[in-house]
């Protein structure tokens, strides 16, 4: 479990760098034998892309790496539990194990309000473990929308909803 608490605090770095750029502090890195491949965080507003999600940064950045479309072999830590998009894209890229921070029981896609990661319909199945230091995840997040409600940023933040 140590492995992953330390791969996860590499990926809240990630976060912690979306957070001072003013985005959903949502960070993510990919590994490959034992080495990191890619890191990413969201930049949906510095790119003006709602696609621009850390884990997707991430793919490009892994795909890049080992010159290939599939990630098999490749273990992603990511701070949120990923949404509908990303799973869908980890599918397509034949991840083999996932590691996040917090569910998101609002679009989270990975068990808590769909299980695209696991969908025996699907052609790829993904192993995933989540809560993987779970409360320092939480406490960046809630830390922002915080801050969002403090500052009067418009916008619908009260409807996020984490663990």
């Amino acid at each position: 479990m140590e492995v992953h608490s330390n791969w996860m605090k590499i990926a809240l770095k990630e976060a912690e760098k979306a957070f001072d750029g003013n985005e959903v502090p949502v960070g993510c890195i990919i590994v490959y034998e034992n080495r990191i491949i890619a890191k990413a965080h969201n930049q949906v507003e510095m790119l003006t892309d709602p696609t621009a999600h850390a884990e997707m940064m991430a793919l490009t950045s892994a795909f890049d790496a080992l010159k290939t479309k599939q990630l098999k072999g490749c273990s992603m830590y990511v701070t949120l539990e990923p949404c509908s998009m990303c799973a869908g894209a980890l599918v397509l890229a034949k991840l083999e194990n996932l590691y996040f921070g917090v569910y998101d029981n609002k679009a989270g896609a990975c068990g808590s309000v769909l299980n695209i990661t696991n969908n025996n319909h699907l052609n790829h199945n993904i192993n995933v473990y989540g809560g993987i230091l779970d409360a320092e995840c939480c406490s960046l997040i809630k830390a922002f929308f915080n801050e969002k409600r403090n500052n009067d940023i418009p916008g619908n933040l009260n409807n996020f909803s984490i663990n």
